[in-house]
């Protein structure tokens, strides 16, 4: 609490999120606007007592009556800091201020007492108005979050508070509603947007077994979704949770410099005390000026600004990371992510997409990409393969079926299909038998055709990729058409966002993966990573984490369940796509809330700018101490212009990390 107040912060009851935006005159009857009403009212009698003044004198009843009222309001909310922190055992800059102000009035000098108590007050409202201006992100996706929901009950719907809503209830859903609670949607489709959760602009699909998240906003259909969480176990509530309690977490500057407050304003008092004693017992000069000279030192050597340079920079760049999907768990992990030189990425569905997709198509006549424009007898191949895959459930079988669909072709009609479980299986397509499975199950059919078509298939099997055969059969001959190369395929983004960890200064990019080494030096080659090492347990890729950390800071970047203990071990753990993955949002160090790559050298830039910023605000209000004190000793510097430095630096400070907010870095 010391520590706080040591900031200049008024300490406060917590208060839910929830109630934190209040009306200007809910405000005022709550008390919470005191330190903004009293700094106004002290200006008032500021100025009134500085006209009176020059008008009566300032020995006049009516001049110490005004200087008293400004003494009050400007002083009451210092007076209490102040008082707080003595009876903790604890010197900070409130103390130094009270102390220097009652100085200022003992030396017949009440208006310059009066307006740096004025000064620090207005000085303590901006920062904390700046401050608070780190939390309106996560207030503004609360606002997101409805109050009611319609929910299906007894036959009819009925409108309900979200916080009465129970697991299992059907919540129905409207074009332009934003979502209540978590769910899955079970009648309906819509597109729905996710950008205020995951930072993703564009619309994600939403069908029936689709998950839907509070928070973001249903555009085009009507949806109706099971209740999967309560509200206040939603993602949304759990993301605002986690960068309350990571703006909380002090980073490692900001606990050191408090630490050393307080050994900082002891020696404050005792330099000001031989700033006093020397010039008026030793040097004969005149009490007045002797005091007046050591209350300006006093002031001006406060780390006012140096104590809250930290926080709004920290405060700031959490702030602003999680307006765009990404949380950072505190300031510790945003110090550590300055520091990364070493990134391991693992590979499946983190740098490659993680579903299978049909690479190639492989005949007699050689090998065409599916990239490329297919010939009509191939195109027709496909779209029987799709047609008879299309009955099954296997992984691949609806990798080839999606492949198909993409690019525009008509399924036809399969009858009459057979699995045989493991090998694969077989229908009547266009009054052919077709026949799709392994080359084993080929080979065990003796299958005509298979040899020139295996010599063109056999790179693709050497770099891991997975071989679908298909064939026609008659009677019970059957003819070899052709092979589905499918892979899991690099990420569109993943040579950009490479190159961009290249430009941030990492040293070293390394994949990590549990897949065979054929499968992960083409992935690996195809990406540019530096290193790679394959076919990894989990207990592998711990054991690699560690090797790494020998070399230098090392960031892992997975999907937080599998690669949990990779996160665990390395300096900094990200996760990916973890928009309502609890494991992932508790393992991690920072959490990528949607599934987009190019967060990575975001964080990795804001980490960095933050650490500019910090040093910045640090350089420049111990700079400004120094100014402050030379210019007391060498000029006399007056205690209001000593007042207006010391002042002018901790705004400015503020004002600067505030930057961190809206920084976005240039990818």
């Amino acid at each position: 609490m010391a520590a706080l107040r040591g900031l200049g912060a008024e300490v406060r009851p917590y208060e839910p999120l929830e109630d934190a935006e209040q009306g200007l005159w809910s405000r005022i009857r709550s008390g919470s606007l005191n330190e903004e009403i009293s700094a106004a009212l002290g200006f008032v009698f500021l100025i009134a007592s500085f006209i009176c003044e020059k008008s009566l004198g300032n020995a006049a009843v009516a001049t110490l009556s005004l200087y008293a009222g400004a003494y009050i309001f400007c002083g009451q909310q210092g007076v209490r800091s102040a008082i707080a922190s003595l009876r903790g055992g604890v010197l900070d800059v409130d103390v130094l201020m009270v102390l220097a102000a009652i100085g200022a009035g003992i030396v017949g000098q009440p208006f310059e007492g009066a307006l740096l108590l004025f000064l620090f007050a207005f000085s303590n409202v901006l920062q904390s108005y700046a401050l608070e201006r780190t939390q309106r992100a996560i207030h503004s996706l609360l606002k997101l979050r409805p109050d009611k929901a319609l929910v299906k009950r007894d036959g009819g719907t009925e409108l309900v508070r979200v916080e009465e809503l129970n697991i299992g209830d059907v919540v129905v859903l409207r074009p332009g509603e934003h979502v209540p609670v978590d769910g899955m949607v079970v009648e309906g489709s819509s597109h729905v947007d996710e950008s205020s959760l995951t930072g993703e602009s564009m619309p994600v699909t939403k069908a029936v077994g689709n998950p839907v998240f509070a928070g973001t906003l249903n555009q085009s259909g009507g949806l109706e979704f099971s209740v999967a969480k309560r509200a206040e176990d939603s993602t949304l509530a759990r993301m605002v949770k986690l960068v309350e309690e990571a703006q909380a977490e002090k980073s490692g500057t900001q606990r050191f410099l408090e630490q050393a407050e307080q050994y900082y304003a002891t020696g404050v008092i005792a330099f000001t005390v031989l700033v006093f004693a020397v010039p008026f017992f030793f040097m004969g000069e005149k009490f007045s000026d002797a005091f007046y000279r050591a209350m300006t030192v006093m002031v001006v050597a406060s780390p006012c600004a140096l104590v809250i340079s930290t926080p709004a920079t920290v405060l700031s760049a959490i702030g602003g990371a999680a307006r765009r999907g990404i949380l950072i768990k505190g300031g510790m992990h945003l110090e550590r992510t300055a520091q990364i030189d070493i990134v391991a990425f693992d590979k499946t569905g983190t740098l490659t997409a993680g579903k299978p997709v049909v690479t190639e198509i492989v005949n007699a006549s050689g090998l065409h990409k599916l990239d490329t424009l297919l010939s009509a007898e191939l195109e027709d191949l496909l779209a029987q393969t799709a047609a008879l895959e299309d009955k099954s459930e296997h992984p691949l079988a609806r990798a080839i079926v999606k492949t198909a669909q993409a690019r525009g072709i008509k399924l036809p009609e399969a009858r009459d299909f057979q699995a045989t479980a493991g090998k694969g299986a077989e229908a009547i397509i266009g009054g052919r038998r077709i026949v799709v499975g392994s080359e084993r199950l080929f080979q065990e059919l003796g299958a005509v055709g298979m040899d020139p078509i295996a010599a063109h298939a056999a790179p693709l099997a050497a770099k891991g990729k997975t071989c679908v055969w298909t064939g026609v059969r008659h009677g019970d001959s059957l003819t070899a058409l052709a092979v589905l190369a499918l892979a899991d395929t690099l990420r569109p983004e993943a040579l950009k966002i490479v190159a961009s960890l290249r430009a941030l200064g990492v040293k070293k990019i390394v994949m990590l993966t549990g897949d065979q080494k054929a499968v992960a030096a083409a992935i690996a080659e195809e990406a540019g990573v530096d290193e790679v090492l394959a076919e990894l347990l989990p207990e592998g890729k711990v054991a690699a984490i560690r090797t790494l950390k020998k070399e230098g800071c090392v960031m892992m970047v997975g999907d937080g369940v599998n690669d949990a203990p990779a996160l665990a071990t390395s300096d900094i753990g990200v996760a990916m796509g973890a928009a309502g993955t609890d494991i992932a949002m508790e393992t991690a160090d920072v959490v990528l809330m949607g599934d987009k790559l190019e967060n990575i050298p975001i964080l990795l830039a804001t980490a960095r700018q933050a650490k500019r910023v910090l040093w910045q605000n640090l350089t420049f209000a111990g700079s400004v101490i120094v100014v402050l004190l030379i210019a007391a000793f060498g000029i006399n510097l007056p205690l209001p212009m000593g007042v207006v430095g010391h002042e002018g630096s901790t705004v400015l400070v503020c004002l600067n990390g505030l930057r961190l907010l809206i920084y976005r870095p240039k990818m």
